[in-house]
């Protein structure tokens, strides 16, 4: 298994940082899977019992200046490593102004992905910072838990309101209860709901549109749906906070899919990035 990469373009270097930022405060640890288009970043847990799960993908062609991979076969030419973005983020810091920024898969104490980021200087003395960050090879039997989330059967589609509004909606509801609704139709209609014993608070927002997603997802299902009817997702409040605190992908678009009364599907598309974030519903 060989990986190695190169970026040099300082735009490049700060939107790859910006999308590692944004893993970092969403997961401790996650996949990193490699293969020769993308990288994919992913959180696999099991919203069947309560856990949030996370797909990241990333065109490589728009970051990386160059680019090899080699990996477990010739028909598996892909690697799966198991990372802490928190410790990529950290390293990616010190590469801000470099001039190129390099990453490879090496074998020091432990398998490493070494980054290397050559920094300007004045003299004809080279600086490189380098930071070895451990990772766990994962074993090809294990791959298939790793694969792309299937589209949910979702009820109703909407698009969300300005990211930071929403952040700061929520950020006040969270000091008055630990579960929000969020609801929406096929009317453009969305509303973020608490209820407690002493408190009742809806944020409502109109004409925020509906993405039309042809034959997938099941809008087929949705086309003979009231537009007025309103589908709903109880979810913990702070697996949503979470998610737009961490938020720096600054999106083109951002998407909410809502399996009635089962998960809040999350999507934030940029031109060369996909962010899915998937909330399951509590009780």
């Amino acid at each position: 298994m060989k990986f190695r990469a190169k970026m040099i373009d300082v735009g490049c270097l700060n939107h790859f940082t910006r999308v590692i930022n944004t893993i970092s405060k969403l997961t401790k640890t996650c996949i990193l899977r490699l293969t020769p288009a993308n990288l994919y970043f992913v959180m696999s847990g099991k919203v069947a019992s309560g856990g949030v799960s996370m797909w990241c993908e990333l065109s490589q062609a728009n970051f990386f200046d160059e680019y090899q991979l080699e990996g477990v076969s010739t028909e598996d030419n892909e690697i799966c490593l198991e990372v802490t973005p928190e410790n990529l983020s950290r390293a990616l810091k010190t590469a801000q102004n470099a001039k190129a920024v390099k990453i490879k898969l090496t074998k020091k104490h432990c398998p490493c992905l070494t980054l290397a980021a050559e920094l300007p200087t004045l003299s004809t003395v080279s600086r490189v910072v380098m930071h070895d960050i451990p990772v766990a090879i994962i074993p090809r039997r294990l791959w298939s838990d790793f694969k792309e989330p299937n589209m949910p059967d979702f009820d109703v589609s909407i698009y969300l309101p300005p990211l930071k509004i929403m952040k700061n909606v929520v950020d006040r509801m969270k000091n008055l209860s630990n579960f929000l609704v969020i609801e929406a139709n096929l009317n453009g209609e969305m509303n973020l709901k608490i209820e407690t014993d002493l408190v009742s608070v809806t944020t409502h927002f109109k004409d925020l549109g509906n993405p039309p997603w042809g034959d997938e997802g099941s809008q087929r299902q949705a086309q003979g749906r009231d537009p007025e009817a309103m589908a709903h997702t109880r979810i913990d409040i702070r697996k949503l906070q979470q998610f737009l605190m961490g938020q720096q992908v600054n999106p083109s678009k951002a998407m909410c899919n809502i399996v009635h009364k089962r998960i809040i599907h999350l999507i934030l598309l940029h031109e060369d990035v996909s962010l899915q974030y998937f909330i399951p519903a509590v009780a």
